[in-house]
């Protein structure tokens, strides 16, 4: 089939290598280039860098605004594809290949429609996810699914590594879409059962809460790591907080220890929750380099204490 795609991240690159492995790519919209790191370097986005190495023409457009899409319409494809664009796709251009748009999610739909379904089924505890490939429609993941398949999320996996995952998992679900519907074939199923949201992460929503089970402050750091990243705020006496961003954290078998208090155990470093401590493996204060939270807390006299919700500080005291 003769198509345009859609996609942006990492998580696109499979799907567009897998698509244009056995299909003809008309072009690549992807974001325009971006300011990324300490030096604010202009990068292009991962699906571009591969478009191009794949020697596919690529638009860059941060909307599908009417300047985009008359240049889409005027490729004449008979199907397009988005992953992870970033931006909504409308009527006109909605209609405008003869057999629609099709979407790759990374969630068993209807669950966790939204911007965020990797990071907030992890933050949320779900052992269980899987990808979805459904018709675009002008309400919100909401269109019929032509192929869905689940997955076990593994033991541990960080948002990164589960959507790295899926994102293999989902190119494979994509491409035996893109096959079946240029041979005839497909069945699309309206979606069925109630339908769940997962918004865009925030800043705030890495902010771990120590008063919280173990197990759930683990899910928590799980669904927002590495982005937005997780973090906790260090009280001193002054009553001021300081970020810090906990980039490696594990279960432990030390002893107790009141929420929010860190300190060494033997050769590491440890910190309560609501019930069984947790291991800082890695930790990066504010303006430092990152390091050991062993390192981090010997260096600080070998303890430390994090601020707690004020409703969980109000029923300690």
């Amino acid at each position: 089939m003769r198509i345009v795609f859609a996609g942006s991240p990492a998580a696109a690159v499979p799907s567009l290598e897998a698509l244009a492995g056995r299909h003809e790519i008309a072009a690549v919209v992807t974001r325009a280039a971006s300011p990324q790191g300490r030096k604010r370097v202009l990068t292009p986005t991962p699906v571009a860098e591969a478009a191009l190495a794949l020697g596919l023409d690529v638009i860059e457009a941060n909307r599908l605004d009417a300047a985009t899409t008359e240049r889409i319409t005027a490729l004449a494809p008979e199907l397009a594809v988005v992953v992870a664009y970033g931006g909504l796709v409308r009527e006109p251009l909605l209609s405008a290949p003869p057999h629609g748009w099709i979407n790759l999610h990374f969630s068993l739909l209807p669950d966790y429609r939204g911007a965020a379904p990797v990071q907030r089924a992890l933050i949320d505890g779900r052992r269980v996810t899987g990808v979805s490939v459904f018709r675009l429609v002008e309400q919100l993941d909401a269109g019929p699914v032509v192929r869905m398949r689940e997955a076990d999320v593994p033991e541990g996996a960080t948002a990164g590594a589960l959507l790295g995952q899926l994102a293999e998992l989902g190119a494979q679900e994509l491409l035996a879409a893109v096959d079946a519907i240029a041979a005839g074939t497909a069945v699309f199923e309206e979606q069925v059962g109630a339908p769940s949201l997962a918004p865009k992460l925030s800043l705030e929503d890495g902010a771990l809460d120590l008063a919280q089970t173990a197990p759930s402050v683990l899910d928590r750091w799980r669904g927002v790591t590495p982005e937005p990243g997780a973090h906790v705020l260090l009280a001193d006496d002054s009553g001021t907080a300081e970020r810090v961003k906990l980039l490696a954290l594990a279960r432990s078998g030390a002893e107790p220890l009141a929420p929010g208090v860190a300190a060494v155990a033997g050769r590491t470093g440890i910190v309560g929750t609501g019930s069984a401590p947790l291991e800082l493996l890695e930790v990066q204060p504010a303006g430092k380099r990152p390091m050991s939270g062993a390192d981090w807390l010997r260096g600080r006299g070998g303890a430390a204490r994090f601020a707690l919700p004020t409703t969980a500080q109000e029923a300690r005291a």
